[in-house]
């Protein structure tokens, strides 16, 4: 049998070894992009999985003083559509780290 020396050994290396995965992955997903989109690729988004927005692309047609509330409406939809992507990859990624782990199913680690 263990020594209690020996398994808080163990446990504060198993808490090491998933922080350094959980950064690892925290820098996969801002390396991954997603691209959201509305008006039917009039107005697109472009954000890292992490959530960061990369850019915006709107198109001419749109550049109009009476197209001012359709613009807005659709750079908040194609907002909505990266961000809603950005989740998807993230949870995607975070599931595949914990199978890693031998995590008991269900358990959930703080910020995943």
């Amino acid at each position: 049998m263990k020594s209690m020396e020996e398994l808080l050994k163990a446990a504060q290396q198993a808490a090491e070894t998933i922080q350094k995965q959980m950064t690892e992955s925290q820098s996969k997903l801002d390396a991954i992009e997603v691209e959201g989109r509305a008006g039917g690729g009039l107005v697109t988004v472009r954000a890292s999985a992490k959530g960061r927005i990369i850019g915006v692309n709107i198109d001419d047609s749109l550049l109009k003083p009476e197209e001012k509330g359709i613009l807005e409406d659709l750079i908040a939809a194609a907002f909505n559509d990266a961000r809603t992507k950005a989740d998807e990859v993230a949870g995607q990624e975070m599931a595949k780290m914990q199978q890693g782990m031998a995590l008991p199913p269900g358990f959930k680690l703080p910020g995943m």
